[in-house]
């Protein structure tokens, strides 16, 4: 990472359910650091499972992270869901120019993709040799349908931003676990859960050497703390997420309905592992790294690891970082969880 060349510097722009997460990284002296960040409400199904369905007010709360953030950046790297993106290892013959593989790949695409071609964008990165092939190297292929990105590009530019760089957000997550690593006493080897869980899903990445080998999206998150908090006191939405946040409830609130919650997180979490043992050749994993909104729960890393029996932690992808003085420090710390997408995407700056 020493002695970097000139980098390109970009946003990290991630669009979830419920919110729009802005940063921007520096990088001197060996260090990075925090230049301006921002975290903006979505309108009510401007965003449902990961798919743009109101352009317009994405771009509102695109324009408001921007305003609030006073960032100077135009520049833009975001995401699609990794459920939305079809990936596929090909080995390819070794030295065909970029061009070429281009040709080759989009003729062998449409074995892989069950949507016609016209409707997909398909990109690729050569990974190395391949390890059973002489000759031959190993591609990562990714296709996604052209509407996915169309509509999120459409939202950006209504932003009066430029999308240059679409990621997939597993690798971003991947990207962005790279800086928290050592930081649990996790080795390079570490076989390590990374549990994302936002309002309304929850993604498990799990990753072995610091490479992604699983991920699952499931239907799962706090919005159904805020769901149940509008049911039993009869708040409305708005009131119910302040609630949530800042506390003012009544008694009963943290035994009857915050620690039920918290209880259906770690039943989630153990779920989501048992899907992924179940279809691998693994029965544990080192770690566990809680990351997204839900995370900063107090005391929900202990329960998780009470429960599970694993070491467990809260992502904090800012912690070996400087801060800019223009960055409200106290709420990027406890923003920390969720920005994680959001940091895997901004370090796109510097590859």
């Amino acid at each position: 990472m020493i002695g970097k060349r000139k980098v390109t510097p970009v946003l990290g722009l991630d669009i979830s359910s419920t919110t729009v997460k802005l940063l921007e990284l520096s990088y001197t002296g060996g260090k990075y650091r925090v230049e301006s960040y921002a975290v903006s409400s979505l309108p009510l199904d401007a965003v449902i499972e990961k798919n743009v369905n109101d352009v317009d007010g994405v771009a509102n709360a695109i324009r408001s992270v921007v305003a609030q953030s006073r960032t100077k950046l135009k520049v833009v790297s975001a995401a699609v869901a990794g459920s939305s993106v079809i990936t596929k290892m090909i080995d390819m013959p070794d030295g065909l120019s970029e061009d070429d593989m281009e040709t080759q790949l989009t003729l062998e695409a449409d074995q892989y993709i069950p949507y016609p071609l016209e409707e997909v964008a398909i990109d690729f990165e050569i990974q190395g040799p391949s390890p059973v092939r002489e000759n031959q190297v190993e591609v990562l292929l990714a296709a996604c349908r052209r509407e996915t990105i169309d509509a999120r590009v459409e939202a950006i530019e209504g932003a009066e931003l430029t999308a240059k760089i679409m990621d997939v957000e597993a690798y971003a997550m991947e990207r962005a676990f790279s800086l928290i690593q050592g930081q649990e006493g996790a080795d390079a080897a570490s076989t390590v859960a990374v549990v994302d869980i936002g309002a309304t899903m929850t993604t498990l990445s799990v990753l072995a050497g610091g490479q992604t080998i699983y991920t699952r999206e499931q239907l799962f998150g706090g919005k159904q703390l805020t769901d149940e908090i509008m049911r039993r006191y009869g708040l409305p939405l708005e009131e119910a997420g302040l609630a949530k946040k800042q506390g003012g409830l009544p008694d009963d609130y943290e035994p009857e309905v915050l620690e039920p919650f918290k209880e259906a997180v770690v039943q989630q979490v153990a779920r989501s592992l048992q899907f992924f043992f179940s279809s691998s050749q693994y029965n544990d994993v080192d770690y566990i790294i809680l990351a997204g909104g839900v995370a900063s729960m107090e005391g929900l890393p202990e329960l998780v690891q009470e429960k599970l029996g694993t070491p467990a932690t809260v992502a904090n992808p800012f912690a070996d970082m400087t801060i800019s003085s223009r960055v409200n420090a106290v709420a990027l710390s406890s923003d920390a969880p969720a920005m994680m997408i959001a940091c895997g995407l901004a370090l796109r700056s510097f590859d």
